[in-house]
């Protein structure tokens, strides 16, 4: 079986990428960028060399056809994105790459008749927590994001819908919230897992909001997109995920755990993101069977341990201002 990953080389796309070489699949990996600094965290040269490597805009059609055409794909996990910050400086190519390049794989798939897509949604469709006063927001909570990000990827489960609709092509849209671990190195959320970069390398590092976050371990998200790629159930459905919903201090707490030596190195601000945080996932449970829930101590450990051995090699960057 093969598979076209687009946003292949970010940091869920790696982890996939990973996770789908490990069950003997062809992969076809499509980026806008070539750099494969994040794949090579986590796989060998031997494995990046089983990958085939396509450079392209995701919102060009003709070049995602010409990535399709040939590979005997028979499904798409689409996870190309500009995230938060990028949105919000420059909102038109936030579009254009969010919206008109989730549209372009719709697109690109019906025309090359695959039947299945999988896509990175976001649980910043959701509202703040106030918003869902009544506890726990299910998959089927209204929306009300508060980032363009978050509207962009609003839109994109809508436009999925209809795409089943009028062309039957199968959909599941995965609403991760805050992924942590190796290779997540930008976006609003990616505090936490620079926080522990910053820790490894002895240097100190402010996260700049506190509050309650679900932070999910970035192996765990990947399998559940190669997870929801498989079954062939009709539809076009949005599943949120769900990890561990922790505070700032349980981050701080388990950072230092993990490496004593950084007490004190790591610290928050107090402002709750204004995205709901106390998840349903229930639904996706009882359809996907064997996605795993790394809790969060442990996640950090493997994320810690992965950090401290780059940095004996010489290959931990510092962190990004």
């Amino acid at each position: 079986m093969a598979t076209i990953v687009t946003g292949a080389l970010g940091c869920i796309g790696a982890w996939v990428v990973k996770n789908l070489l490990d069950a003997g699949e062809a992969v076809v990996a499509f980026d806008a960028a070539s750099d494969t600094g994040r794949l090579r965290l986590v796989a060998t040269g031997d494995e990046i060399a089983r990958v085939s490597l396509v450079t392209g805009d995701v919102a060009d059609v003709d070049a995602l056809r010409g990535a399709m055409q040939g590979s005997g794909a028979t499904r798409v996990i689409h996870l190309a994105a500009l995230q938060v910050p990028a949105c919000r400086t420059d909102p038109i190519r936030g579009a254009q790459v969010n919206v008109l390049g989730t549209l372009a794989v719709f697109e690109a798939a019906k025309k090359e008749r695959i039947r299945r897509v999988v896509y990175a949604s976001s649980a910043a469709v959701l509202g703040p927590p106030e918003d869902y006063p009544d506890g726990r927001a299910d998959d089927g909570a209204p929306t009300g994001p508060r980032t363009l990000y978050g509207a962009f990827k609003a839109a994109n489960e809508l436009c999925a819908r209809v795409y089943f609709e009028s062309d039957g092509i199968s959909s599941v849209g995965l609403r991760p919230w805050a992924v942590y671990g190796p290779g997540r190195d930008f976006g609003l959320t990616s505090a936490p897992t620079l926080a522990m970069q910053a820790a490894v390398l002895g240097h100190s590092y402010r996260i700049p909001f506190g509050g309650r976050c679900d932070l999910q371990f970035v192996d765990d998200v990947a399998k559940a997109f190669v997870a929801s790629a498989s079954p062939e159930r009709p539809g076009a459905r949005v599943h949120n995920l769900r990890g561990e919903v922790v505070t700032m201090d349980d981050v701080v707490r388990a950072i230092e755990g993990a490496l004593p030596e950084a007490r004190g190195l790591v610290t928050h601000g107090d402002d709750q993101l204004p995205i709901a945080f106390d998840l349903d996932d229930g639904a996706f449970r009882a359809e996907v069977k064997g996605v795993p829930r790394t809790r969060l101590a442990d996640g950090v450990r493997r994320t810690i341990d992965v950090f401290s051995r780059l940095m004996r090699e010489g290959r931990l960057p510092p962190v990004p201002a």
